[in-house]
């Protein structure tokens, strides 16, 4: 089994998301690309001790960039929206 802190990688924090943390008890996450909706909900209760009640994922695409004549492409990441039980709080990210 994967650490949880190698599913968890970063939170999300922007201003749609901090207003869908104060309306509607849902945090974003970039999370690893192999994870699961399971996985991902088990370590959100295992690393921030609260109660997971359902889970989003999005596949986001690398943005093409271009460096002078050289095309490349940032790497494809997993974003996922966390939804919380009533009550439950993640102080950490809260603005």
């Amino acid at each position: 089994m994967i650490h949880p802190r190698n599913i968890v990688i970063a939170p999300i924090i922007t201003e749609k998301s901090s207003g869908q943390m104060a309306a509607t008890n849902t945090y974003s996450f970039k999370v690893s690309i192999n994870a699961n909706k399971i996985e991902i909900a088990k370590a959100i209760e295992q690393v921030f001790a609260v109660k997971v009640l359902g889970v989003n994922t999005i596949r986001m695409m690398g943005k093409p960039k271009r460096l002078g004549k050289y095309n490349g492409k940032r790497p494809d990441w997993k974003k996922a929206i966390v939804t919380l039980r009533e009550g439950d709080r993640i102080a950490d990210f809260e603005v």
